[in-house]
């Protein structure tokens, strides 16, 4: 054997050695996971609150004159007719149109107060699709596994469980030291809401001179990961921020006339131009930091052989964000999306359209702004003459620190229930309430301490909604925690 040859097979020996010693040493950092104590949970009155909560059908709109403001009117009686105690005791408000702010005084006026957010509004129900469900969209059904209905997901499960908790903590005489606010917005479900009720309880507690130690809303999950012979657990994200949102309608302007007599490309030909630069023009893609952290204890868990890759992730990052920009999932993760989703041209089939025009929608990632996103959009497409209007959007909201008390207490009563959950910062994709509080809170933290398999994922916003009611006594009792956790000092 040539020289070179045995230096090249040592060299490569050396290297896996040295690579099984760093997948050995590649283990999840050390954490408190002792089990708290139990909690007390009404779970029949739970599962009962939340299918008559989704039995009140408070549905938002853009458009303020199709809302029914009665149903919310509904609920709110609701609400107070199943949690007597919560009405006695806590001070409430009705804010805007019918936003709710509840505030549970602490014995200690000094200190920040903590607050729980939801939503009490819902997404209609598709026209054309009510006879797919398997029980009526607001019937709120109950069998032996579900609570059925539009909201059962998003959110009237979090909402109910967080009124549960508070109404038990009442039951057992718990005092908080720290004020305890509870925030429900009445449309969240439209997106960039002018009249955002969650915007004006952010005004309201701000002109109070209201400053909050933490929110927690919607957002992350427990998701149950089970990938035969690399993992098997649960991955808690934490939502540490939120991506943007911005329509653009993109407009190209022709001569129009009879379609008998065509141009090469018709308005509609040469705005097809405009969609392909967009769309082969994407977004630079950046792993942020927070996200770099996922990957990283994701990859202290995943199990041998594949570890001895993934303890390479910091020299692997490159080649993880090029596989990432092929998935869509992933690639919204890392870049700003671009997703053309409307067109527009001729009102007949044998005209030339005069006015051609797209909408497309962009999840913004933080540190950009809707103003960057304009900017690529000229920058990308070839055609200079188009002309770009901005219908709706909101700025990416502020990343949140994870070295918190909040997102302590939130790690630690998790793995309390879930001693190998793998809990991480995340990327919420959506929108939610939470970001209108930063002005009055730098700690904002989006996590529903549901179970959330995927198949239920995708029923959210869809045809037969469900929570399993399994979930229901765990959420209760995470909610009863948190506040013992946040409000006790």
């Amino acid at each position: 054997m040539k020289t070179s040859t045995k230096v090249i097979l040592g060299a490569l020996g050396a290297a896996t050695a040295v690579n099984c010693v760093r997948a050995a040493k590649f283990k999840p950092e050390e954490r408190e996971t002792a089990p708290m104590p139990a909690e007390n949970c009404n779970v029949d009155r739970a599962v009962e609150h939340i299918s008559g909560a989704i039995q009140i059908p408070t549905i938002s709109y853009p458009d303020l004159d199709m809302v029914d403001w009665s149903q919310f009117e509904k609920f709110h009686a609701f609400l107070d007719e199943s949690y007597p105690l919560i009405a006695k005791n806590l001070e409430k408000e009705v804010i805007s149109k019918a936003s709710l702010l509840y505030r549970w005084k602490g014995t200690d006026p000094t200190l920040d107060p903590i607050a729980l957010l939801a939503h009490q509004d819902v997404v209609p129900i598709s026209e054309g699709t009510e006879q797919d469900w398997e029980h009526p969209p607001f019937s709120g059904y109950v069998d032996n596994e579900y609570i059925w209905g539009r909201g059962a997901m998003d959110m009237k499960n979090h909402l109910i469980c967080v009124m549960e908790a508070v109404e038990t903590l009442l039951e057992e005489g718990y005092q908080p030291t720290r004020d305890v606010y509870l925030c429900f917005g009445h449309d969240e479900e439209v997106v960039a809401s002018a009249n955002s009720g969650a915007a004006a309880v952010a005004q309201v507690l701000k002109e109070r001179g209201v400053h909050l130690d933490s929110v927690i809303d919607e957002g992350g999950a427990i998701l149950p990961v089970n990938i035969k012979g690399l993992i098997n657990g649960f991955i808690v994200g934490i939502g540490v921020a939120e991506k943007g949102y911005a329509d653009f309608e993109i407009t190209v302007e022709a001569k129009g006339g009879h379609s008998s007599q065509p141009p090469k490309h018709s308005g509609l030909g040469e705005l097809a131009k405009v969609i392909r630069d967009l769309e082969n023009n994407q977004f630079e893609a950046e792993m942020l930091p927070f996200i770099k952290n996922l990957f990283d204890k994701i990859g202290r868990r995943v199990c041998y052989p594949a570890k001895l890759v993934t303890c390479n992730l910091k020299l692997l990052n490159p080649v993880i964000k090029e596989i990432l920009k092929l998935i869509p999932p992933g690639a919204s993760l890392i870049r700003t999306t671009t997703g053309v989703t409307m067109a527009q041209g001729s009102p007949a089939a044998n005209v030339l359209p005069q006015k051609s025009s797209i909408v497309v929608n962009f999840r913004g990632m933080p540190g950009s702004s809707t103003a960057d996103i304009e900017e690529h959009i000229h920058k990308v497409v070839r055609n200079k003459n188009i002309k770009v209007k901005c219908l709706k959007s909101k700025e990416p909201s502020a990343t949140s620190p994870t070295d918190t008390r909040a997102f302590a207490a939130l790690e630690k009563i998790t793995t309390s229930d879930y001693p190998e959950a793998i809990v991480a910062p995340y990327l919420v994709m959506g929108g939610t309430d939470a970001y209108h509080y930063e002005p009055v809170c730098e700690n904002i933290y989006r996590y529903s301490p549901f179970i959330a398999e995927t198949k239920l994922l995708l029923c959210t916003h869809g045809t037969n909604e469900r929570l399993p009611i399994n979930t229901v006594e765990a959420a209760v009792v995470f909610f009863k925690r948190y506040i013992k956790e946040l409000a006790s000092d």
